[in-house]
């Protein structure tokens, strides 16, 4: 395997699990070092003692987060750190409405606005942010998720524009559902706001939209977020990727 990533330092979001820890490890495998970030101490801790990283226990809700971070220059950024909740507008909790945005928003932000003038100094840089089909598209019982991911492209589409003279780029992946934890929890949620069983969701809910009928493995997202990070990925800038079995061809 190529170790096209060595002597760079990437931190990654929500690493403890999921499409976080996937992209820890790849990142890791392509050569670089990962500060592994979580709000729980245990996945973190684990993950980064499989790689050799380097865990990082932060609460991205918390805007004092970036206090936390070490104080080391940082070559590549994946923002994958997020949460669900499903409900009516009617019913969404506004808490819980701003708390997301503080994740998925606010806190890239700031990691942004911490790292760039590293990244600006030594000449290169790479943010890829894990976005969603819900950065593209809508879907009822996610008014929080949705708008945050919107945020999330537009604010992906401004690190690209301001960072590519000092050699900076910056990306979105929107994935469709991908068999991690947070889809799991989903399940029971969206079974009781559209009064299916559960084990209808997945078929008549999740996949309806795409044409490739299953979930996709946090890999898969991985090897995107590395290829982004290397040679191939140099002139990938300001843009969406879409990794969604073809919801969006629609």
């Amino acid at each position: 395997m190529a170790k096209e990533l060595t002597g760079r330092t990437a931190l990654v979001t929500g690493a403890g699990g999921g499409i976080g820890a996937a992209c820890a490890r790849r990142l890791a495998a392509a050569g670089a070092r990962v500060l592994v970030v979580d709000l729980r101490a245990e996945p973190a801790e684990k993950v980064a003692a499989e790689l050799g990283g380097t865990a990082v226990v932060a609460d991205l809700a918390d805007p004092g987060f970036v206090e936390s971070l070490p104080d080391e220059p940082v070559d590549i950024v994946v923002n994958n750190a997020g949460f669900q909740h499903v409900a009516p507008i009617e019913e969404f909790p506004p808490e819980v409405f701003a708390t997301m945005l503080r994740v998925m928003v606010e806190a890239p932000f700031l990691i942004a606005r911490r790292v760039l003038p590293g990244m600006y100094a030594r000449g290169w840089g790479r943010f890829v942010n894990i976005s969603s089909v819900h950065g593209l598209r809508a879907s009822p019982y996610k008014s929080a998720y949705t708008t945050a991911k919107h945020a999330l492209e537009g604010f992906s589409k401004v690190v690209a524009l301001e960072g590519a003279p000092h050699g900076v780029n910056s990306t979105c992946i929107s994935p469709a559902y991908v068999r991690t934890g947070l889809v799991e929890a989903q399940i029971a949620d969206q079974a009781r706001m559209h009064g299916i069983e559960p084990d209808e969701v997945v078929e008549t809910i999740m996949l309806q939209p795409a044409a490739i009928k299953r979930l996709i493995e946090p890999e898969e997202v991985a090897e995107l977020v590395t290829y982004l990070c290397g040679p191939g990925g140099a002139s990938i800038t300001g843009v969406s990727l879409p990794v969604d079995g073809g919801w969006t061809a629609r």
